[in-house]
Parts: structure tokens; sequence; C-alpha cells
């Protein structure tokens, strides 16, 4: 019997970066997917808040503009949710961005 019936995971897009610390390593990514599925397969529903510092840590000097800088911290999470939901369809979980 479980706890809870539903969770939420922060996941920081440094932790899908894995050893590689910039970008995406599929090896992390897959791994913290399976990680994920075990609680997902006891029945647990898991919603995931995901960042995006693996590709964009806001503006990168005073002179960007900060609407741009926020623009693209959002493509970089949505970079990232994308790529777990790939990873959790390749082991069987369903998943929606």
């Amino acid at each position: 019997m479980v706890k809870y019936k539903r969770i939420l995971i922060k996941l920081s897009g440094e932790s899908l970066a894995g050893y590689k610390k910039t970008g995406v390593c599929y090896d992390a990514v897959l791994e913290i997917c399976k990680k994920i599925k075990e609680v997902y397969d006891l029945g647990v529903e898991v919603a995931i808040v995901v960042g995006g510092v693996n590709f964009w840590r806001g503006r990168q000097n005073e002179e960007f503009d900060r609407v741009t800088a926020d623009y693209i911290g959002i493509l970089a999470t949505t970079m990232n949710a994308l790529t777990l939901n790939d990873s959790f369809r390749q082991i069987g979980v369903e998943s929606r961005v």
C-alpha cells in the first residue's frame, strides 16, 4: 500500500545533463525515467516539473533582453519535457507534455 496517490517531482535540467554537465545525457534521462516508473508501477500518479538550466541560465549579460532570455528558458524547459516524454514512451509509460 502506498502512502500517497499523487506526487510532484521537480527535476533540475542539470540532472538530465548527467556527467556531461550540459545538454542531455540520454543514459541519465533513461535512468531517471526508470526510477520514476518504479513509483508509477505502484499506482502512484506522477507529475514532473522540469527546469532548463542544462541549456540556458537566464540572461548572459545585462545587455541581453530579459524577455528574450525568458523565452529561451521556456524553450529549454520544453526541450527537456519532450526528452522526458520520449524516454517514458521508450519504457512503456504513457505520458504527455
